[in-house]
Order: structure tokens, then C-alpha cells, then sequence
């Protein structure tokens, strides 16, 4: 019989980037002013080699009044705003903050960025030098690849703000978009794998078709999403998809598939998502691994960043 923990465990060869987590818990341990700093110098480092997408108007409605507040002040003002943020101090625009999407997020840091290139907002200090811990996640950063750096720009503005009841807040969703209609949905083809389960999970949520993607699970069903614990039951998993998933691209390209105990399948896909954010030549380098019950129903699946694009090519035979 599986547990959720013993299914956490198939395919364990598979290497994960466990890097992601060590630079990103180097970069807590940062001052705000190199945290900022470290994220301009980022975006600059990463904008030479990945197209930053513009955030959609929809998105970004829900920052709008604090973006435009933040506009109205004055440099000093605005730098104590941006380190506020960082240092999670109690105050209303961090708690505004703390209840957006990762995605209003990155709009909102995207949007400062231009403004900071256009002179409305204020600048990174003129001589300002990186302390010597902060130089050492930036050359972390710029070591890893591109798949990676978004992961970890992600990862430093997310938990930013003031959240006095972590995770229990109601959290301010982007606008939940409409399915792809039937006659212009994609199918992906994976080598070495015919399982329509498996299949109808990439192209349904290549659709943006959650609420048939979640009829694919099992009520006691499991996400693990890369570096965080399993999302448990289809309420959560459906706010997961409609939270962090839309307009993802997925393109799964090779795996296996084998038997295991309690006539339960598990998979193992390897390939590349791409986000709305990033420009389409980058992809994250992903495992998914399934675990199915002997209906077809998905009892668990993981989603792994990988650790090297060879990683793409490890199959046992």
C-alpha cells in the first residue's frame, strides 16, 4: 500500500537542482540593500541573454494602486518602500504585497525595473559595491543555468512583504484565463511513453484546462511542485493550477514507464516548461514523476527541476 511519503520516494536517481535552495537560502541571508541590489543587477545580468515578457494589463490591475503610489514618491521615499519590502517590515503596502500571486509579483518588479531605467524611480546608488556575500550569489547565480535563474529570481521576490498570518492570508489571484478552445489545442508526444493519463495531462494543462486536468487525480490525490511539499487533495491541487499555471507551456520529450506494487504504474517524463514570463527559447529543465493507481488515476506526481540538461538523456533501459 503507498503512502504519500513513499511515493515522494519513486525514481529516486533522479537528480534535482538542489543548488536552486542553497542560493536561495544564501540569498536571505542578505541585507535588503543587496538584496535589491543583487535583483537589478540580476535582471540586467539575465536581460542580456532572456526576453523579460511585459505582465499582461489583467495581471497587473491588482498592483496598479501601489505601483502609482510608489510613482508619486519622492527617491528617498521610494528606496525605503523597495527595502521595506525586503525586510519584511510591517506596514500596508508589504502586506498589499504579501497577498499577490507570485506572477503580480514579478509584474510588480518587472515594472520598477522599468521605471528605475526611465529615471522615475530611484536608482541603485551611484558607486554602490555588492558586500562580498552578495557578489558570491550573483556569480552563484550567473553559474547556473538559464532555467535555473528564473527559478531563483522567482524564489527572491516571492516571500518579500508582510504576511502576519503566513500562508493563511487571502491571497489576491490574477485572472483565471479561459481554456484554449478544442480546435486550436496541441497534442505532445512523449518517446518511449503511450499512456493516456499521462498525455492528457500535458495537453490539458497546455490548455489551461484545469478543471478536466483535476478530474485526472485521485480525491486523495498529490502535486509536489519543485522544491516544496505536496499539495494533498483536488480543492488544493485545482487552486495550485489556477494559481501558478497558467499559460505554462509543457514539453515533455522522452520517458519510461513500469510496473510497481498494488498494479500501480509509475512514470518517469523528462523535457522543458516554458512560462509566459521568459522569452520562448528558455525552458526549465523538468522531470514529472507519476505514480498511477491501476484505474489510471493519479495517486501522486512530482514536478522536479533538474539539476543539468543531461539529465534529459538519463534513462534506464
Amino acid at each position: 500500500m503507498f503512502t504519500l511519503q513513499k511515493a515522494s520516494q519513486i525514481f529516486p536517481e533522479t537528480l534535482r537542482a538542489d543548488v536552486v535552495p542553497a542560493i536561495t537560502a544564501r540569498f536571505l541571508l542578505l541585507s535588503a540593500e543587496d538584496q535589491l541590489a543583487l535583483i537589478w543587477f540580476a535582471y540586467l545580468e539575465m536581460g542580456k541573454t532572456i526576453t523579460i515578457a511585459a505582465p499582461g494589463a489583467a495581471r497587473m490591475q491588482f498592483a496598479e494602486g501601489v505601483l502609482q503610489q510608489i510613482r508619486g514618491m519622492s527617491f528617498p521615499e521610494q528606496s525605503q518602500v523597495m527595502c521595506d519590502l525586503a525586510n519584511r517590515t510591517d506596514s500596508e503596502i508589504c502586506r498589499t504585497y504579501a497577498q499577490w500571486s507570485v506572477n503580480i509579483k514579478l509584474g510588480f518588479w518587472y515594472q520598477l525595473g522599468e521605471w528605475m531605467a526611465e529615471g522615475i524611480v530611484a536608482p541603485i546608488p551611484e558607486g554602490y559595491q555588492l558586500s562580498a556575500n552578495a557578489l558570491a550569489v550573483l556569480d552563484s547565480l550567473k553559474a547556473v543555468d538559464q532555467g535555473q535563474q528564473i527559478t531563483l529570481l522567482r524564489n527572491f521576490v516571492e516571500d518579500m512583504g508582510f504576511d502576519p498570518a503566513k500562508g493563511l492570508g487571502q491571497q489576491v489571484m490574477e485572472p483565471v484565463v479561459a481554456p484554449t478552445p478544442e480546435e486550436k489545442r496541441t497534442k505532445v508526444f512523449i518517446e518511449g511513453v503511450i499512456n493516456p493519463t499521462v498525455n492528457n495531462y500535458m495537453d490539458l494543462l497546455n490548455a489551461n484546462d484545469f478543471d478536466e486536468l483535476i478530474e485526472l487525480f485521485l480525491p486523495d490525490g498529490a502535486l509536489q511542485p519543485p522544491f516544496q511539499k505536496p499539495i494533498v487533495g483536488k480543492d488544493a491541487i485545482l487552486n495550485f493550477f489556477r494559481q501558478d499555471c497558467q499559460n505554462l507551456r509543457l514539453l515533455p520529450e522522452r520517458g519510461y514507464a513500469e510496473p510497481t506494487e498494488g498494479n500501480f504504474t509509475q512514470i518517469k517524463v523528462t523535457g522543458k516548461v516554458q512560462t509566459p514570463w521568459f522569452g520562448a527559447g528558455v525552458g526549465m529543465n523538468v522531470a514529472w514523476r507519476f505514480l498511477l493507481d491501476p484505474d489510471g488515476k493519479i495517486y501522486f506526481v512530482a514536478i522536479d527541476l533538474l539539476a543539468s540538461p543531461a539529465e534529459l538523456l538519463k534513462f534506464r533501459r
